[in-house]
């Protein structure tokens, strides 16, 4: 029995447990579907977005969130760590090196997340340091017009949404300490651990990384694949999804 096969079993009787204590609202599966039984047939591609100052957490958890929806889905689920400044080693927030994140791609994604980091510290590499750049910022407005691609972020990658003028007049969320930079910037901010405007879907502070993709998996991957995920990570997703 390989690995996947393995944790399917193993996680059967557990995943339908979890899936009576994280059922949907009926808001909610009007909105997530059944994408998983009866959408596209070819891979998921998420790409997660990297740069100096990044939240280690931010990026890690969504990573781990979606690699393992891989096992619960016959889906394909393809990860991968991107840099809008070319294939280079990054130094995280605490100091994690993460080496050579694949070229800036938006086009071969189907979900592009944001991740947050440094906000604290405007003289220090993280959301400051890019927007003062302006390069991420640029390549995030440029491939948010391409169709079918769901841009999304968390805690304070939300502000380099802000800055790429993706959140102006559209419900989103972030970081409870840059809300009111948020709403300053044109963003209707609401009071929810996950904002899902359909293309654009935001997220809360630093764990809510998880919330974001265990909601996207839920959506694009289906119910079942989500509650296999929480059960495997022993994690119950919390708070609440916003939807139009």
């Amino acid at each position: 029995m390989n690995r996947r096969q393995l944790l399917r079993a193993t996680t059967a009787v557990g995943a339908t447990a979890a899936g009576a204590l994280a059922a949907p609202t009926t808001a909610q599966a009007s909105t997530a579907g059944a994408t998983g039984a009866t959408g596209p047939s070819g891979p998921l591609r998420v790409h997660v977005v990297m740069f100096d100052g990044v939240e280690e957490l931010d990026f890690a958890a969504p990573y781990e969130v979606f690699s393992a929806a891989g096992f619960f889905t016959p889906r394909p689920v393809e990860v991968r760590y991107v840099s809008a400044t070319g294939a280079r080693s990054v130094i995280a927030a605490y100091g994690t090196e993460v080496r050579g994140p694949h070229r800036w791609a938006p086009d071969e994604a189907d979900v592009l997340v944001v991740p947050g980091g440094g906000y604290a510290r405007r003289d220090s590499p993280g959301v400051w340091a890019e927007i003062d750049r302006g390069i991420l910022p640029r390549a995030l407005a440029a491939a948010s017009s391409r169709p079918g691609l769901t841009v999304a972020a968390l805690c304070t990658g939300v502000m380099l949404l802000s800055a790429a003028g993706l959140t102006r007049g559209r419900p989103c969320t972030t970081h409870h300490k840059a809300k009111s930079d948020l709403a300053r910037q044109g963003g209707l901010v609401k009071n929810a651990r996950v904002v899902d405007d359909g293309a654009l879907v935001t997220a809360g502070g630093i764990t809510s990384g998880l919330e974001l993709a265990l909601w996207l998996t839920r959506r694009e991957l289906g119910a079942d694949t989500a509650t296999g995920v929480e059960t495997m990570l022993e994690y119950e997703a919390r708070g609440t999804v916003w939807t139009p």
